[in-house]
């Protein structure tokens, strides 16, 4: 075994030797403050990590800002909008309610966290609370807060992720259609037609965002 790795938590308490700020502990909460509401409100975008049997997953979820309805102080309610229908993180929280959940405002630092435990509901009322342009979320992610906390912005400075000088230009990444070409070349029916995938998407996408 490698002497360098960490595998105990005495080992990495070592490591790390400094303790927590004041901040960092007084920061949770186990309810939805006035002060955390605000910032989900503010939010288009959260990453959604799940427990599965044998796997993790972490799924990102995005739509109109505040797309997270804070139902009560200790209840999230987020809505399954269309996607690949892979149903990975829908499976994981049938299976383990475990759930956390990170949202990011863009423009800001500040990160909130939330762990908590989840549930799926298909009320019909619950569903039409969410209608976007006249269509329903199939399902509704009902999430029971256990503890939130806002991270503080050092990744995002790290990262300089709101910066315009840090974007990437599109051309130098390899296209959805590029990859499904390369994971299916060996495949005995032929690849995929990447370059028809990457045409007809923005079509599609617009026709499937709800």
């Amino acid at each position: 075994m490698d002497s360098h790795v960490i595998s105990s938590i005495e080992a990495l308490e070592a490591v790390y030797e400094r303790r927590p700020s004041e901040a960092s502990m007084v920061k949770e909460s186990t309810v939805v403050t006035d002060e955390y509401k605000r910032l989900i409100e503010a939010s288009p975008f959260v990453a959604l990590a799940s427990v599965g049997a044998e796997e993790i997953d972490c799924s990102p979820r995005g739509d109109r800002k505040g797309f997270v309805s804070v139902h009560d102080e200790r209840t999230l309610m987020l809505p399954d909008r269309k996607g690949n229908n892979r149903l990975d993180t829908l499976r994981n929280i049938v299976l383990d309610p475990r759930v956390a959940l990170m949202f990011m405002i863009p423009g800001s630092g500040t990160i909130l966290r939330v762990n908590g435990r989840a549930h799926l509901t298909t009320d019909p009322e619950l569903l039409a609370s969410f209608e976007e342009q006249g269509k329903l979320p199939r399902s509704v992610v009902v999430i029971k807060v256990t503890v939130m906390y806002f991270q503080c912005s050092r990744a995002v400075l790290r990262a300089k992720l709101w910066s315009t000088d840090e974007h990437v230009e599109p051309d130098t990444l390899p296209t959805p259609g590029e990859i499904l070409t390369a994971q299916t070349v060996d495949r005995p029916e032929g690849p995929i037609d990447g370059k028809s995938y990457d045409e007809l998407w923005p079509g599609r996408a617009e026709e499937s965002m709800w």
